[in-house]
């Protein structure tokens, strides 16, 4: 069944950049009202201004992801305007480039922090509203890093992989009660994800490879994510040449593991 997305109360995550800042501007065109989240509040507004939003249609509710207590000021204010949730969208997420022999214990901590807890404790504030209303969307930006497993990035797939285990159990839980729950496995996508990636010591990567300077544009990403949430799709995978390396760890597992050994990496 099509969703219309018109007037529906949508929240998200890592909204001042990447594939967020272009989720905010389809999700504009569509008449949807928006939350935007992240820490950096200016780029926040400069995303709210482009996408057209104002005061009446969105609202800027910068937060730190990893400090649990802003939550609940978070939602709160958010009650206060909107009242409900439609849509939540789990944006927000950091990658990793690291061999696991050199990755402190702290950095692998991080990265579950961000992208595994800090996704499953916001579900756990927001459902119980969506049950009470019986309707509600829940979507989760995972990667085609959820189903596989590449070199120097052992805790960033880690979390992808919770995720992937958490959201198909909760949607065995949840949809009867009308929530739907679609996973996103986006490949490389054109952000600088690996510019703020983790090394080891956990400080920024500070580079942009070519498989994501060479990636989909985040605006044409955006637009198959929108297009997956309003048919209410479970999973998708959005991506170049490198999402059919699923389907080969699928089939080919012998011949998948052979590739990523000879993988070279620093």
């Amino acid at each position: 069944m099509k969703q219309n997305l018109t007037g529906k109360v949508v929240w998200i995550t890592g909204a001042s950049s990447g594939i967020g800042e272009s989720l905010v501007k389809g999700f504009a065109n569509f008449g949807a009202k928006i939350i935007l989240s992240a820490r950096r509040e200016p780029e926040l507004k400069r995303v709210q201004k482009e996408a057209g939003l104002d005061d009446s249609n969105s609202l800027i509710v910068p937060i730190d992801l990893y400090r649990r207590d802003e939550l609940d000021p978070a939602l709160e204010k958010i009650k206060q305007k909107f009242t409900s949730i439609d849509i939540l969208i789990c944006n927000a997420g950091i990658s990793q480039r690291s061999q696991v022999k050199d990755t402190l214990p702290e950095v692998d901590r991080k990265i579950m922090e961000l992208n595994y807890f800090s996704v499953v404790e916001m579900v756990k504030k927001i459902v119980p509203d969506m049950i009470k209303r019986q309707q509600g969307h829940i979507v989760v930006i995972s990667s085609v890093l959820g189903k596989i497993s590449v070199p120097l990035r052992s805790s960033y797939c880690a979390s992808k992989h919770a995720l992937q285990g958490f959201f198909e159990a909760f949607r065995a839980e949840v949809f009867r009660d009308n929530i739907k729950v679609t996973i996103v496995c986006p490949g490389y996508i054109k952000t600088s994800v690996s510019v703020n990636a983790l090394t080891g010591i956990g400080t920024a990567h500070g580079k942009m490879e070519d498989g994501q300077a060479k990636g989909m544009p985040p605006e044409r990403c955006a637009k198959r994510i929108i297009n997956a949430i309003k048919w209410q799709r479970e999973e998708i995978y959005v991506g170049g040449p490198e999402v059919a390396a699923l389907q080969v760890k699928r089939f080919f597992p012998r011949v998948f593991s052979a590739i990523m050994k000879r993988m070279e990496f620093h």
